[in-house]
């Protein structure tokens, strides 16, 4: 019964064909579909099995691309996988490379996969970090990445700047050496930036080099040629904040810059606030606004660099954090008066975490007996570090005191913010000749237990 349907409807098909070739018309018309489609369908079961079976796709994956993607034999696919493998990539990577490249299964081994995969290794990427690599971009094994990574080279950069510019962005090394990446490094090295700064900006923030020269990277500076009057301040700011480049100057930077001089703050305390924490010029104006209305509030001097220091604190810290920060304070017995006037004298005691918070207040008060109040009008200590600073000096202070080098009741306080240098030359070298084990003791990693005695400090 079949049959005799396709044999009408075949011969319905062939009657509209001349008289003359009817015969043949029908006879071929019958054959060569037929035969191409067993053909295709073989082709398609072939590479569905193959990319299921060898590469660990899903069979819905699978089918779906030997529609438009067929192998005809494994001899080659079976190669480039044993290279893959070979060069560390798991089968996860396997997969995930075949499933977004499936033609990379019939790339030529000796021209491109094998000569590509001996460069990436040699700026270091191997193994898993090859994996992730090719990953996120595959193409690279099919591209010819030479004239990039050699222009990368002549440029300054090392190997392993060039591996984290291309695991940050791939496509990077993708780009036209004469039309993308050359016009963009030039216009950088004719601002003063030097192939040193370069290597490290675009290492940090490859992103730039995907930015129009034109449309983005050259208002930018331009924006900031407006408040910057050198190439040199400029450079200064960029390599201080490398994402500067990445964000829209003319939307924020322009109308934060215009609330900042209405506010009285000078160019110079503006170019610190950038080098200090460039994003926190970023921000949405509303928020700067705020944030210069509590500062300009509590009573700093915008002509200062505490005003800097005091908007940056002020601009990173979430109000919820600021409470939860007062509050450990306060868990102290100071006052909220009292944290306020150790926030004037050092605005980064704010940007202290609660745990250190809690650390050093402990390690001051209880070790140490100083007093809370105390602590507030020497705020600079609770920056510094418990482990590499404080618990060091505070066992050469007990060696000296236990020797009878230091009186009691000295000035703890005062050691503590010394420089690492004055410290080692006034306190530690001053007494070895006498106590050969102080360098000893300042260098060990002894918890300190404390002094029994209380002492004014």
């Amino acid at each position: 019964m079949l049959r005799r349907l396709l044999y009408n409807k075949l011969t319905l098909i062939d009657s509209k064909l001349s008289p003359s070739s009817h015969g043949f018309r029908l006879f071929n018309y019958f054959l060569r579909p037929m035969s191409e489609m067993s053909i295709s369908a073989d082709s398609q079961n072939f590479t569905a099995s193959y990319l299921q079976n060898s590469c660990g796709l899903s069979r819905n994956s699978a089918i779906s691309i030997s529609k438009r993607f067929k192998i005809g034999n494994s001899e080659r696919a079976d190669s480039n996988l044993e290279l893959l493998r070979a060069h560390g990539l798991t089968q996860t990577h396997i997969k995930k490379i075949i499933a977004t490249r499936p033609v990379l299964l019939l790339a030529d081994l000796e021209d491109k996969l094998r000569l590509n995969i001996k460069l990436l290794e040699s700026l270091g990427l191997s193994g898993v970090r090859l994996g992730k690599l090719l990953c996120k971009e595959p193409r690279l094994l099919l591209s010819d990445m030479v004239d990039s990574v050699d222009f990368f080279r002549a440029r300054g950069f090392s190997n392993k700047q060039i591996a984290v510019l291309a695991m940050k962005r791939p496509t990077v090394l993708l780009f036209n050496v004469n039309d993308i990446l050359k016009p963009k490094l030039d216009f950088f090295k004719s601002k003063g930036f030097t192939d040193e700064d370069v290597a490290k900006l675009l290492s940090l923030e490859p992103y730039i080099l995907g930015r129009s020269l034109e449309n983005h990277i050259i208002p930018s500076f331009q924006i900031l040629s407006r408040v910057f009057s050198t190439d040199e301040e400029i450079v200064k700011v960029v390599k201080a904040g490398h994402w500067i480049l990445e964000y829209n100057l003319e939307k924020t930077f322009e109308r934060n810059l215009l609330i900042l001089k209405n506010h009285g703050v000078p160019d110079p305390i503006i170019l610190r606030m950038f080098t200090i924490h460039s994003r926190t010029l970023l921000l949405n104006p509303p928020k700067v606004m705020e944030i210069l209305d509590e500062v300009v509030k509590l009573g700093f001097d915008p002509n200062t660099v505490h005003f800097a220091l005091a908007f940056r604190s002020m601009a990173v810290i979430s109000k919820k954090l600021w409470e939860q920060k007062m509050k450990v304070y306060k868990s102290f017995g100071l006052s909220e008066d009292q944290v306020y006037s150790a926030f004037k004298i050092q605005p980064m005691c704010m940007l202290t975490s609660e745990k250190k918070i809690m650390k050093l207040m402990n390690f001051f008060i209880n070790k140490l007996h100083i007093e809370p109040s105390l602590i507030c009008k020497n705020p600079s200590i609770l920056i510094l570090s418990l482990e590499k600073r404080i618990i060091p000096r505070s066992l050469v202070l007990e060696l000296l005191m236990s020797t009878g080098f230091l009186k009691e009741g000295i000035k703890f306080i005062s050691y503590f913010k010394m420089t690492e240098k004055y410290f080692v030359e006034k306190v530690v070298r001053k007494h070895q000749h006498v106590l050969p084990d102080i360098v000893k003791v300042y260098e060990s990693k002894k918890d300190f237990q404390g002094f029994p005695i209380i002492s004014k400090a």
